[in-house]
């Protein structure tokens, strides 16, 4: 049987849980964030990022290349649990699925995708906002928070990349007071509805996602996993503290 344990690395509080551990963490509401490789590489420039991390209520270890470091350097043993699979496992629970859901998407294309996907899933209580392109020096959105005050749905899933996800997600968790549970999962949906690298079970289980994706968009991808090498000296020259929970 594994431990149960959290891993607080730069005050972010990582949960080493499976899925229905993590459910239980967040099932009376808050912040959960699922922070890629390249995204935790940036923590140290990205102040607002980090901020947004650190008030997280559970981080998801998507990062194999993070778990990895953590074993190597500081010796200690977590497992991936990815934002794909998390976000599959999510949509496909019989006791979420009857909830309000409301999804914050990048585009009108993907809103579309995003759309029939869920249909096919029998998802039918979900409702849709495209999101305007944020400046990165002041993100915030009155007219999100409005409609999602008037809609209060169990979930608010934000499918936004680029380390913007986060800082809106905490952005709603401090104005919104009924407490959702706000799910930051970036472009894991894309996975699902073929909008992005085809990455199945079997590429996400031997951690090898990343490569897909630049296989399948190497000029966006490839530059962006190349930053990401920048996180071996993160970890390598900051503490790293493993609680057990009971």
């Amino acid at each position: 049987m594994s431990i149960k344990k959290k891993i607080v690395f730069k005050e972010i509080n990582f949960f080493d849980l499976s899925y229905d551990n993590i459910k239980k963490n967040i099932k009376k509401g808050g912040l959960l964030v699922i922070p890629s490789g390249p995204g935790l590489s940036t923590l140290e420039k990205d102040q607002q990022y980090h901020t947004a991390l650190k008030n997280s209520d559970v981080a998801i270890l998507d990062s194999g290349y993070f778990c990895l470091l953590l074993k190597i350097l500081k010796f200690i043993n977590a497992k991936k649990f990815s934002g794909y699979q998390f976000i599959k496992k999510i949509l496909n629970d019989k006791n979420i699925k009857n909830n309000k859901i409301f999804f914050v998407d990048p585009n009108k294309q993907e809103s579309i995708k995003n759309k029939k996907y869920l249909v096919s899933l029998k998802i039918k209580n979900s409702f849709h906002y495209i999101a305007p392109v944020y400046k990165k020096t002041n993100i915030q959105d009155l007219q999100l928070t409005k409609i999602i005050k008037k809609k209060r749905p169990k979930f608010i899933v934000i499918n936004l990349g680029g380390n913007i996800q986060e800082i809106l997600g905490y952005y709603l968790k401090r104005k919104i007071k009924f407490n959702p549970i706000i799910i930051c999962s970036g472009a894991a949906i894309s996975f699902l509805t073929k909008q992005q690298a085809p990455i199945n079970d079997f590429y996400d289980k031997i951690y090898l996602g990343w490569l897909v994706r630049i296989i399948f968009n190497p000029k966006v991808f490839l530059p962006r996993y190349f930053k990401a090498f920048k996180l071996f000296f993160l970890v390598l020259k900051n503490k790293v503290k493993v609680i057990a929970i009971l």
